[in-house]
């Protein structure tokens, strides 16, 4: 949902699963100087609904902390590689996303 305009939004991002119910997503939008819009929508409002292979459920999304980002930022480099491209292209630190599925 905006977090400004109220609109629902349809976002498509990559992500890793994380096993039991968990989802790690990231905010890279191409490595520019800001975030994506999503991440502002998700921050004002982190239950939302998503879309995996046939699947739809919700989820409560939870950015990690710098001590867990840092945990998991070397295994999503080696599952997408093309992260590590992305941060190098930004002084901003890109931002993680835990989601945990809620039913």
């Amino acid at each position: 949902i905006g977090a400004k305009s109220g609109i629902e939004r349809v976002s498509p991002v990559a992500y890793s699963r994380q096993g039991d119910g968990h989802f790690a997503i990231w905010a890279a939008n191409g490595g520019s100087s800001g975030h994506p819009n999503w991440y502002y929508n998700l921050k004002a409002d982190p239950r939302i609904t998503v879309e995996v292979d046939a699947s739809t459920f919700t989820v409560l999304a939870q950015e990690l902390d710098a001590a867990a980002r840092a945990e998991l930022w070397p295994k999503l480099l080696t599952q997408y590689p093309q992260l590590a491209d992305a941060q190098a292209k930004t002084t901003r630190q890109i931002p993680v996303f835990m989601l945990t599925r809620q039913d």
